[in-house]
């Protein structure tokens, strides 16, 4: 392992560089769908696939990684999806039609599912397990802080310039990464001999992209039992469960499943899962009920999200720091705990109630991400096998997008079936969507109390893990002893 003093910050800014660049372009891109609409005359189902594109492409990609890393190492295929997001990028810009954008976007996506991965990865091979906290808080600040910018730099573009800068306004930032990841990210070995899983590849591929694409189209009870949605869903679920089968009983499988045996990291990743639904469903949740119901610009409702981004930003390093220190349950608990609170409060407000204080129990919910949502993922891959990193990374994000698409169909469905039952009982729409949301934040904060017995199970998992390593450790250490000593006593 390189000295985590010489190398580590380096290596932390190199892939601190290129997932900014990934997070503040998909955050600020998001503005310009009604432009995208008005240029090209296109409808919104049309315009939405710019954002869909990107998220199938991503979740369709991400199972290579490992496979590819080990294949020709990490520090190859990071560089080449960062290569591969900078001509995405260049092909946004220069695009003459929506089906351009559309690919380009594609091409961001599997860029993407090529370093979000290897990014964890990457900086845990610099950086000995007790400094591994530390360094993804520092890693958390960035991918959140570029969500909260994000739509503040794409609005101020878009009024000022053309839907074509949010495409070239990250290429310095990729050029940039570029040139750190060449300078600072080490070569390693790789295995060229290692074969490729194609019934995995393919049972993966056709699942993650079924399932996504359908969810994506579905907002209430009757999209769900259309055809064009029922028919991947069902395709998709069943390649899922096909591929964990065919995984389990090959010798060399594109995704090991094996590393769930290991309980904080299983832990760690139902953790995120939970988190994730809490997390998209604030986002669905808090436009619907400041615009829809209260009437707010969707300026207002940036800026409340801005709050969460900031207050989430700030506390992920001091997270990271806290679970190098301590054991993890206590400050995971304590985000989880904040969480609760906020979803609550959340839950309580009313159309009297001013913009500071949904502000507030936002910036109350983004602390609560920040000594939680991360510090999960972290505290449960940090002790892995490094060479194991990049795939655990690989299936907690695609988990996580996948529990994530669910819970927020499942939300939809619940405000599209009981808005309408209110509705036909003669309620009006305001009073039924209030009705709706509130019961919705409650559901979120019993998710996020289900939540706290499993930090506490993933601390004593820790716990447990630290103390066999520590006694594998000094067994070891005994036994050299004994070798050292034992000729010197046969001399005697």
């Amino acid at each position: 392992m390189p000295n985590a003093t010489a190398y580590g910050g380096k290596v932390l800014i190199s892939v601190l560089l290129g997932t900014f660049t990934v997070s503040l372009n998909n955050s600020a891109l998001n503005l310009a769908v009604a432009e995208l609409m008005v240029t090209f005359n296109a409808s919104a189902t049309h315009v939405s696939l710019v954002v869909t594109m990107f998220m199938i492409a991503m979740g369709m990609t991400m199972p290579l990684t490992g496979y590819l890393a080990g294949r020709f190492g990490r520090k190859h295929i990071y560089l080449l999806g960062l290569w591969g997001f900078l001509a995405g990028s260049g092909l946004g810009a220069m695009a003459q039609s929506l089906n351009g954008i559309i690919f380009a976007r594609g091409l961001q996506g599997v860029a993407a599912g090529l370093m979000i991965p290897l990014s964890l990865s990457l900086i845990f091979s610099a950086y000995p397990s007790e400094q591994r906290g530390r360094a993804s808080g520092v890693w958390g600040f960035a991918v959140m802080i570029a969500p909260a910018i994000g739509p503040t730099v794409g609005g101020l573009l878009l009024e000022i310039s053309h839907w074509r800068a949010l495409f070239l306004m990250n290429m310095p930032f990729a050029l940039l990464g570029l040139l750190c990841g060449y300078r600072y990210l080490l070569a390693e070995s790789h295995h060229p001999q290692r074969p490729f899983d194609l019934a995995g590849f393919s049972l993966i591929t056709i699942g993650m992209g079924a399932v996504l694409f359908s969810l994506s189209w579905v907002e209430s009870l009757t999209d769900l039992l259309r055809y064009q949605a029922l028919v991947p869903l069902t395709l998709g679920v069943l390649a899922l469960l096909l591929f964990v089968r065919v995984e389990r009983h090959h010798a060399t499988p594109l995704l090991d499943l094996s590393l769930f045996s290991h309980a904080s990291f299983r832990l760690s990743v139902i953790l995120a899962c939970l988190q994730s639904i809490i997390l998209f469903g604030c986002i669905l949740l808090v436009p619907l009920w400041m615009q829809n119901t209260l009437g707010f610009r969707p300026l207002t409702t940036g800026l409340v999200f801005l709050a969460t981004a900031l207050a989430a930003a700030a506390c992920s390093p001091i997270a990271g720091r806290l679970i190098d220190r301590y054991p993890p349950q206590w400050c995971i608990s304590v985000g989880l705990i904040a969480t609760v609170i906020s979803l609550i409060g959340l839950g309580t407000l009313t159309a009297a109630t001013p913009v500071w204080i949904i502000a507030t129990w936002m910036g109350l919910r983004g602390m609560g991400m920040g000594c939680a949502y991360l510090p999960s993922t972290t505290v449960g891959m940090k002790d892995l096998p490094e060479q194991s990193v990049a795939q655990a990374s690989a299936m907690n994000n695609m988990s996580r997008r996948l529990l994530s698409s669910l819970g927020i169909v499942a939300l939809s469905i619940y405000y599209d079936i009981t808005v309408n039952a209110a509705l036909s009982q003669g309620v009006s729409y305001t009073e039924a969507s209030a009705a709706t949301l509130h019961m919705a934040f409650f559901a979120l904060a019993a998710i996020a109390l289900l939540c706290l017995p499993l930090a506490w199970q993933l601390g004593r998992a820790v716990e447990k893990q630290d103390t066999s390593s520590s006694g594998t450790t000094h067994s070891g250490v005994a036994q050299t002893h004994s070798l050292h000593t034992a000729p010197a006593r046969r001399a005697e």
